[in-house]
C-alpha cells in the first residue's frame, strides 16, 4: 500500500476519536495563555501513544516529534489552542461549558487535527521519508502571540519546512483554499490619550474639549489611507474602543482610543505610525490639548512560501480532486501568527473549508454561534499529513 494510501485509511479509522477530542476541547474552552487544561489533554494522549514531547515552564504550548531518523529532515505542522472572551449560543451538545469563553475561531479543531496528524504519523513512522514536529500554540489570538513563544522555545529548530491551516466558513466542506504569497495582513494595535481640561459644559470657551479634539482626530486618522496611502497598497486603520466623559453638562478633558491596523505591504506598515502621531499631534496642538500615543507592532503579514503551495496543492489534489482547490487570489486584512513562522522557515497556509448549511456551519467566525463541520477535520488531517510527506520527499533529494 503506498504511503499516501495508508496515511488516507488511518485518517478516517481514527476520525470519530478526533471529532470526539475536538467536542471535548469545544467544550473545554481557555483563554490565550491559560491552556492549561487543552494541554494537559494533549500530554496524556501524546503519553498514550508513546510520542515523545516537551512542555515549557513559560507557557502551554506542547511540542511532540515523531522521528525516524534524527538524520533525515523535519517538517513541521502547526496546530494553535487557545479560545476567545465570548459567549456561545451555538446550541450545540459539545457548546462550552465555561460563561463567557467559546472556540469562536475554530482553534479546537486546529488543535484536535494536529493530534490526528501526530497519531496517524506516529503510525505509519517507519514508513515516512524523515520526521515530523506536531506544535501546539498557546495564544493565536494576543498581539504578541504564542508564535514567537514557540520559536523562542527552539519549535522550528531542524526544521526544514511548516504547514498549518485555519477554518474557513466561506468556503463549503470538501473545499480548501490557497493563496501564493501574502495571504494575510500585517495586524497591530495602537492607543492614544487626549488630555483636555474641564470646564461647565455651558462655558466650553473655559475648557479644552478632549471629545471634540478626539473626534478630529479620529476623522483625521480616517483620511491617512484614502489620501496618504498609495490605494495599490491595502491598509486599514479601525478605530474599536473610545472611552470619555465623565457628566452630560462638563467639558471632558480626557478621552482614550484604541484599534488595530493592518497593511499588506512591509514598507505601508512601517510609515503609518509616524503618520498617526503626526496628525494626533498637529489637531492637539492646534486645539492647546496635550496627548500620548502607543503603536505595537504584531505579526506581520503572512506570506506563503510558492513552492510549499505548489507541495500543498498537490498534496490536495490527491484528496479533493480539482474541484476541491480554490485560489484564493487576494488577500484578507485579518492577521495570524502563523507569519512568524514562515519568516524562518519555508512553508504554506490553507484555508479549510466547513461550510455545512445543514448543520449550521456557515456562520463567520468570532460569533456566538460559530461552529465547524467535523467532516473538514478529516480532509484536514489528510492534507496536512500528504503535505508533510510531500515537504519530506523533496528535503531527502
Amino acid at each position: 500500500m503506498k504511503l499516501s494510501e495508508a496515511i488516507q485509511k488511518e485518517v478516517d479509522q481514527i476520525f470519530d476519536r478526533i471529532v470526539n477530542i475536538r467536542h471535548e476541547i469545544h467544550q473545554n474552552p481557555e483563554l490565550s495563555g491559560h491552556e492549561e487544561e487543552t494541554r494537559l489533554l494533549i500530554r496524556s494522549i501524546l503519553e498514550a501513544e508513546g510520542i515523545p514531547f516537551r512542555t515549557f515552564e513559560e507557557h502551554y504550548g506542547v511540542i511532540a516529534d515523531i522521528v525516524k531518523d534524527p538524520a533525515l529532515p523535519t517538517v513541521a505542522i502547526r496546530g494553535d489552542m487557545d479560545a476567545l472572551p465570548m459567549p456561545e449560543n451555538s446550541a450545540k451538545p459539545y457548546a462550552s461549558k465555561k460563561e463567557g469563553i467559546m472556540h469562536a475561531c475554530g482553534h479546537d479543531a486546529h488543535t484536535a487535527t494536529a493530534l490526528g496528524c501526530a497519531l496517524v504519523l506516529n503510525r505509519l513512522k517507519e514508513k515516512l521519508p524523515g520526521n515530523v514536529r506536531i506544535i501546539f500554540q498557546p495564544s493565536e489570538e494576543v498581539l504578541e502571540g504564542g508564535s514567537s513563544q514557540m520559536i523562542e522555545a527552539g519549535a522550528l529548530e531542524g526544521v526544514s519546512a511548516i504547514f498549518g491551516l485555519h477554518v474557513y466558513p466561506y468556503l463549503r466542506t470538501g473545499q480548501i483554499g490557497y493563496k501564493y504569497g501574502v495571504m494575510m495582513a500585517a495586524s497591530d494595535t495602537f492607543r492614544f490619550d487626549i488630555y483636555g481640561k474641564t470646564a461647565h459644559g455651558a462655558r466650553p470657551h473655559e475648557g479644552i474639549d478632549a471629545i471634540l479634539v478626539t473626534a478630529m482626530v479620529i476623522d483625521s486618522l480616517n483620511h491617512i489611507v484614502s489620501r496618504r496611502i498609495d490605494p495599490l497598497h491595502p491598509a486599514v486603520i479601525s478605530m474599536g474602543k473610545i472611552e470619555g466623559g465623565k457628566a452630560p453638562n462638563v467639558i471632558c478633558d480626557f478621552v482614550s482610543v484604541a484599534g488595530t491596523v493592518r497593511t499588506v505591504n512591509a514598507s505601508v506598515r512601517e510609515k503609518i505610525p509616524e503618520m498617526m502621531e503626526t496628525t494626533i499631534a498637529g489637531i492637539c496642538k492646534a486645539m492647546d490639548a496635550k496627548y500620548h500615543f502607543d503603536y505595537e507592532f504584531g505579526p506581520p503579514e503572512l506570506k506563503n512560501n510558492d513552492h510549499m503551495v505548489d507541495l500543498l496543492k498537490r498534496a490536495a489534489l490527491e484528496i479533493l480532486g480539482p474541484e476541491g482547490l480554490v485560489d484564493l487570489i487576494d488577500p484578507v486584512m485579518g492577521g495570524e501568527d502563523f507569519a512568524r513562522y514562515l519568516q524562518v522557515v519555508p512553508g504554506a497556509f490553507f484555508r479549510l473549508g466547513i461550510c455545512n448549511e445543514e448543520k449550521g456551519t456557515c456562520v463567520p467566525q468570532h460569533n456566538t454561534r460559530f461552529d465547524v463541520d467535523d467532516d473538514a477535520l478529516a480532509i484536514g488531517m489528510k492534507i496536512l499529513c500528504l503535505a508533510a510527506v510531500e515537504a519530506l520527499d523533496e528535503a531527502k533529494r
